[in-house]
């Protein structure tokens, strides 16, 4: 029997869940893909619905991943709810992807962003950027290696000063008048296409910047109060992220307007700017490094989760599915994971791509993944009909099928969208299914279902 201190314990409260829910989703990106969306809407209503809907769609997936999280409680999250209903053979595609992909990329082009702002409040030098990003990902690993309590109370310390920055910038955008006149450059939009493709394309962006919510997955059987209490951890998180991005939407619109929402590569510092001229500018950078740390953490928390399932489960990778009980982390999951990162900020600083290029590589997988999750809910009501269900998704089956017809519809534009890069993500996954045929045979995956 495995050793009852190797496991995760239930050691978060309520209030821990949803500030790692909040912290990883209200990230940077609301100070980027603001412009995008902008840039594809006819109308302001338009711009503000479509934020409007991106919650609402959000809220449907919360209420199936509550259904699984609940019943299935596990540190895996979606790779565990992926492996009972199609096998260990596709979770490992789905951690693999974690792994070299969706989190790790996240978290270096989240290091990126805080060090592209702190090397404009303070230059290291050629590479400062660089420096800071690699010092970020060893900070706030080395944070959650120290334990889960000592992760999650910054992880609170993070969110009080990033809710009052919010509220410091919902204040000026909704009060202060421009102190002159703003003047953004304006040039032709690579993103305006048909009012179908707008429509689409608006949508991945608008989601992309909900991405994150899902992660409570990862920390269901940590709970305190139970896996019983996931739907209110998932659908508090949702309502407050959602008010969040209306009201910041709302501040740049009314100091910007769409135009000059839409042409803007900065619009937090260009709304700062017109307000508070350089003090908006400092105060801005401050505040968008705070969001970029904020979320770094929680995406390291959780992306470690996932890892320590898949070691579990995958003997050659074994080593990561050692759980510390002493600081209640995978420890060896934290380790790599920052290895990872670390080497794809190296590999950024001399290819570095943009915001949208990021996009274009992780968007497809996601969506795939997201899809494949929504299916799970219906194959795994059919294989374990009896298992307690302390949640189960409301008006079923039509709002999974919901869920399922959106992803599809994401995933194809995405697709559509994205181009050449659907096809790196596409040779990763295939190195991935590689890795798992030469080192993982049928024996070893049935060896360690036994153990």
């Amino acid at each position: 029997m495995p050793d009852p201190i190797s496991a995760p314990k239930p050691t978060l409260r309520l209030i821990d869940a949803i500030v790692l829910i909040i912290g990883i989703v209200v990230g940077a990106g609301i100070f980027r893909t603001p412009s995008v969306v902008a840039s594809n809407a006819p109308s302001e209503s338009w711009f503000l619905g479509v934020w409007i809907f991106g919650g609402v769609i959000s809220l449907i997936g919360t209420l199936c991943y509550s259904e699984l999280s609940s019943s299935f409680p596990n540190a895996g999250g979606d790779y565990h709810f992926l492996k009972l209903a199609f096998g260990k053979r596709f979770s490992f595609l789905f951690a693999w992807a974690r792994i070299t992909i969706t989190q790790t990329g996240s978290i270096a082009i989240l290091s990126y962003i805080a060090g592209d702002y702190l090397t404009q409040l303070l230059p290291l030098g050629a590479f400062s950027s660089t420096y800071y990003a690699l010092a970020i990902i060893i900070l706030l690993s080395l944070f959650n290696i120290l334990g889960i309590k000592f992760g999650t109370g910054i992880q609170k310390l993070l969110i009080s000063l990033q809710f009052i920055g919010i509220l410091i910038i919902v204040i000026i955008g909704l009060t202060a008048e421009p102190l002159t006149s703003i003047s953004v450059i304006e040039t032709p939009s690579s993103y305006t296409v048909s009012p179908t493709a707008s429509i689409s394309l608006a949508m991945i962006f608008v989601l992309l910047t909900f991405g994150g919510w899902n992660e409570a997955a990862y920390i269901s059987s940590e709970l305190k109060r139970g896996s019983r209490k996931m739907t209110f951890v998932m659908v508090t998180s949702i309502v407050i992220i959602t008010i969040i991005y209306l009201l910041i939407n709302i501040s740049f619109l009314r100091i910007l307007g769409l135009e000059g929402i839409a042409n803007s590569e900065a619009v937090g510092v260009d709304m700062m700017s017109a307000t508070l001229g350089e003090r908006g500018v400092v105060m801005i950078g401050l505040l968008v490094v705070l969001f970029a740390l904020t979320s770094l953490n929680t995406t390291i928390f959780t992306g470690a989760r996932s890892n320590y399932a898949l070691g579990k489960d995958f003997k050659t990778l074994s080593f990561l599915g050692k759980w510390n009980g002493n600081k209640s982390a995978p420890i060896n999951s934290l380790l790599l994971q920052g290895v990872i990162a670390i080497i794809l900020v190296l590999f950024g600083a001399f290819t570095r791509s943009g915001f949208e290029s990021m996009v274009d590589f992780t968007a497809p997988v996601f969506w795939f993944f997201f899809l494949s999750t929504g299916i799970s809910l219906f194959v795994l009501r059919k294989k374990h009909p009896d298992i307690e269900r302390p949640f189960k998704v409301p008006f079923y089956p039509l709002t999974p099928i919901l869920f399922i017809v959106f992803c599809s519809y994401m995933l194809y534009s995405s697709l559509s969208y994205t181009g050449i890069g659907s096809l790196v993500s596409v040779a990763v996954l295939f190195t991935g299914w590689l890795f798992s045929q030469l080192f993982g045979g049928r024996k070893k995956f049935e060896n360690n279902e036994r153990m």
